[in-house]
């Protein structure tokens, strides 16, 4: 006797059908139920059970701990340590993330990302929102695709004609300074310098925002409106976590979503401006400059040439939202020296390789502040993880690989990575230029790290920030200039409290004061 059958869907609906809609509601209720067990069942036998935290919310289970903590990589770290290089932490709803800390386990799932990792729903429909669907958002063949297409833009030839657009914007911003340094009666000026940069505008679309002119840009207000209300960040908390589980909430009508839109729209509202312009111009052959260095420019001009490569117009204009979401969003006096002993300003190529205290500068800063602290995916096929250190499972056995079930949300904490003892030694988490400057500078577990520089800040496999050669080159040459002509103080001495706000990306602020950003007291360089 069959004592258990699995009635088909006819079936199904002749039996619910004269109960109404109260029953058939409550049939795919109890179907959806079926299939999530059936879906957490196959997740326990096929991915390893690793230790972890407790969770100390029913419903977040560690997320709002993680959402609302001011360091939340010292928080992965310490769990590194009590756990092993892999562990699980509970998170929204019962769901459940692998966190990986271990160099080859993380080098494996980036050289798998876009095809065995994706976005999460929530991330995916986040980007499509908000810059379309370009090569942030596009996985598999179609990333390859774009990214392949893209990649002539960003190259060395390209980022080198257009270091005097760097130069240009840096001395731009310095004309600007002195002449408010010089009406000051202190012989000092207090000034909020991220508001000042608009390289990324010029460079990316010939396009001046007119920050550098004292001139309120429409794209730059409404970045920094997100992060800089307390009160607003706090009463979005448990919406964004739940959006997590349930997506679809993003289409409520909150405060942050209708700010979120109106980023989307004024971003929308550029771009397509830029993109008119550009085809005008590419179209009747009138760029005054006889040669385009704008990134956006070039890789119209470049469009249609290769069948295969060939973009869309909605794929082009996710690009350009892209750049200019991405770009307005990234010891003094021995730097000084180093650039004063050298002369004039440094060409690209001295820049790349003549000024090995500023390139520890900056890669030190990278290191400690990435831009993107964390990243989630999701598993879309069952894998395998390889550990360069075991871990120690629920069962107490030890293992020198994890598996991975399809569906698995996988977290790595780029902050975590960049500043771990275990990996960087016992002063990871100071400010040390001088560790680029030795050979057993960056040693042990560092040298395991495959990014670039052995740091995660631009990730690694095939979504390397296609621009990191790009940022880089636009942060020494900034920042050469204003160094080597200006003096940086806290506005209120040198032990002003700081802290990190979410905006699209994390963002400064002065403890206390309402808004983003940190005001410098600036004074010339004598």
């Amino acid at each position: 006797m069959n004592f258990f059958t699995i009635p088909s869907p006819s079936s199904l609906w002749t039996t619910v059908r004269p109960g109404g809609a109260f029953n058939v509601a409550c049939s795919f209720a109890a179907l959806w139920a079926f299939i999530k067990v059936l879906r957490m069942l196959r997740w326990r036998v096929k991915t390893t059970q690793l230790l972890g935290p407790p969770r100390t919310s029913l419903v977040y289970g560690v997320s709002r701990d993680l959402a609302r903590s001011e360091d939340s990589a010292a928080i992965y770290e310490r769990w590194a340590t009590e756990y092993g290089v892999a562990y699980m932490i509970p998170s929204v709803l019962g769901r459940t993330r692998v966190v990986l800390c271990d160099p080859n386990a993380i080098a494996h799932f980036y050289a798998r990302e876009t095809w065995t990792y994706v976005h999460t729903p929530i991330s995916a429909a986040l980007l499509e929102e908000s810059i379309g669907k370009g090569l942030l958002w596009a996985e598999s063949e179609a990333h390859r695709r774009q990214r392949k297409a893209l990649t002539p833009a960003f190259s060395n030839a390209v980022i080198r004609k257009l270091t005097s657009v760097f130069y240009d914007s840096a001395y731009k911003a310095k004309g600007k300074w002195d002449t408010t340094i010089e009406w000051s009666k202190d012989g000092d000026a207090v000034i909020e310098v991220q508001n000042w940069l608009d390289t990324v505008g010029i460079a990316g679309f010939s396009h001046d925002f007119g920050s550098l002119d004292g001139k309120p840009a429409s794209v730059t207000e409404a970045f920094d409106t997100f992060g800089s209300n307390q009160q607003a960040s706090a009463v979005n908390e448990a919406f964004i976590l739940l959006a997590s589980v349930f997506p679809i909430i993003l289409k409520i009508p909150t405060k942050r979503q209708n700010l979120f839109k109106k980023l989307a729209v004024t971003i929308e509202q550029i771009s397509n401006e830029l993109l008119i312009r550009t085809r005008r111009e590419k179209d009747v052959n009138i760029n005054e400059r006889g040669q385009e260095n704008s990134i956006i420019g070039l890789l119209i001009k470049s469009e249609g040439q290769d069948t295969e490569l060939h973009m869309s117009e909605e794929e082009v204009m996710a690009q350009m939202k892209a750049l200019l979401l991405a770009g307005y969003e990234t010891t003094s006096s021995e730097l000084r020296e180093e650039l004063l002993a050298f002369g004039p300003d440094p060409t690209y190529d001295q820049l790349k390789a003549n000024l090995p205290y500023l390139d520890a500068i900056i890669h030190e800063i990278l290191r400690l502040h990435p831009p993107v602290p964390e990243f989630v995916r999701l598993a879309a096929a069952d894998d395998v993880i390889p550990l360069s250190t075991p871990v120690r499972m629920v069962s107490g056995d030890m293992t020198d690989n994890i598996s991975i079930a399809k569906g698995t949300l996988i977290t790595i904490s780029a902050a975590a990575t960049n500043r771990s003892s275990a990996i960087w030694r016992p002063h990871a988490k100071e400010f040390k230029p001088d560790r680029w400057l030795t050979e057993d500078g960056i040693g042990g577990k560092a040298k395991e790290v495959q990014g670039h520089r052995h740091l995660l800040t631009f990730v690694d496999g095939p979504r390397t920030c296609l621009g990191k050669d790009f940022a880089i080159m636009e942060f020494k040459t900034v920042l050469s200039v204003l160094v080597k002509n200006f003096v940086f103080e806290m506005r209120d001495g040198p032990d002003t409290p700081v802290e990190v706000v979410r905006g699209i990306l994390p963002r400064p602020r002065v403890v206390g004061e309402s808004g983003i950003g940190v005001p410098l007291r600036v004074s010339r360089y004598e």
